[in-house]
């Protein structure tokens, strides 16, 4: 078996993991990255495409915003539809910010294109990933390449490999709690070399259901729309969702809209889900290995982002300045954060789905609450703020 000696071992080179390696790397601190999949496929995964203030910002810390800045679309605002109008939500005005579209597919290039420059260790295609004594001081990560048996030892484990992967499930059941809510939908989307049918995003609610009018690039645009979790994607020819598209999106984005083959085409179910803590003894959790949010909100990355910053900040510290107390407060902090982003996330996909077992009472509720959105600065800010991205 070959063995390596390292401070942090990081499991998962998404986004999150690739991030905490560039920051701990830039601290001096020592780090190894391990990914089962090959770097095509990671790149492969589509994703979201929305970053607030802080993944932003991590970016422009490691120097490594500048594609981001020549191709990303900075926006002002969004919209929420009701079948009758736009409610422009102008979340410059309102918090003097802005959101960036720019998919997380090429901020992961970007940062896996700078893992050699910046001494970024990164073992693909590792298999059989398992940790091992995770409550000592000292626990140590196998995981097999080709034929041959490896062993990471180091003093902190970070799990950045998303809900299925094995960091979470090393932590004994008699210490984590979960909590979740299982969503009756899921959202069918298509990515297609198009000009998008707006210049900022809509979040539509419509009688047949919800719709969302998105975009990677001026070129390239994402659609989504809410389907029972029994439907399959064959069932939805580009054609049939076109016109469903255009019906939920309201008239004046259908006037828009331009029509084209599918890229990719998925259905994707939706839940909100929590695991807490998010630290034991020497293991932390980032990103969608402790919790996952509808992508109603668009937190999803940007929440792994500021689970990063936290867990970054507390490895540094550890190392750098012997502070324990720094590693003991990261769960809290991150979970005070993740709790508001759910909250948001939840808030938003009631407001914007129709549920089946919801009747005329929490339909009626709906519309007074757009209403009250439309007409209501206070309720825009509110909306504003958490859509930028609460402080960390």
């Amino acid at each position: 078996m070959k063995k390596t000696q390292t401070q942090v071992c990081i499991i998962g080179a998404g986004p999150a993991g690739l991030l905490l390696g560039h920051l701990l790397r830039a601290e001096g601190v020592d780090c190894v990255v391990l990914e089962r999949r090959s770097p095509d496929y990671v790149l492969s995964r589509i994703r979201a495409g929305v970053l607030e203030n802080i993944t932003v910002s991590l970016l422009e810390r490691l120097g490594l915003d500048s594609r981001m800045k020549a191709e990303g679309l900075p926006h002002d605002g969004f919209n929420l539809a009701d079948g009758e109008r736009l409610i422009r939500i102008d979340i410059a005005e309102l918090t003097g910010q802005q959101v960036v579209v720019y998919g997380q597919t090429e901020v992961t290039r970007d940062l896996m294109d700078a893992r050699e420059e910046r001494g970024l260790e990164v073992v693909y295609e590792a298999e059989d990933v398992t940790l091992h004594e995770v409550d000592g001081d000292a626990p140590r990560v196998t995981y097999s390449l080709g034929d041959e048996e490896h062993q990471v030892d180091c003093r902190f484990v970070v799990g950045c490999d998303g809900f299925h992967g094995p960091s979470r499930k090393s932590v004994p059941a008699s210490v984590g709690k979960e909590y979740l809510r299982e969503y009756p939908f899921g959202w069918l989307g298509i990515l297609a070399d198009v000009p998008p049918c707006n210049h900022e995003l809509i979040y539509a609610n419509h009688e047949r259901g919800f719709a969302l009018a998105s975009m990677r690039s001026e070129t390239r645009s994402r659609y989504y729309i809410d389907v029972p979790l029994t439907d399959k994607v064959e069932e939805w020819p580009d054609d049939r969702l076109w016109d469903e598209l255009a019906i939920r999106l309201g008239p004046e984005a259908a006037a828009n809209i331009t029509r084209g083959p599918a890229l990719e085409k998925s259905i994707a179910p939706l839940r909100s889900y929590v695991f807490a803590p998010m630290r034991h003894r020497s293991l932390l959790l980032c990103g969608d290995a402790a919790h996952i949010v509808p992508p109603t909100g668009a937190k999803g990355l940007n929440l792994a982002a500021s689970d990063v910053h936290y867990a970054a900040d507390a490895l540094v510290r550890f190392f750098k300045a012997a502070d324990n107390d720094a590693i003991g407060g990261y769960s809290d902090k991150a979970l005070a954060r993740v709790w508001k982003s759910e909250r948001f996330s939840w808030s938003l996909t009631k407001l914007m789905h129709r549920f089946p077992e919801d009747g005329p009472f929490e339909r009626a509720m709906q519309v007074a609450e757009l209403d009250y959105i439309a007409n209501s600065r206070a309720a825009q800010t509110s909306i504003a703020e958490n859509y930028v991205g609460l402080p960390v």
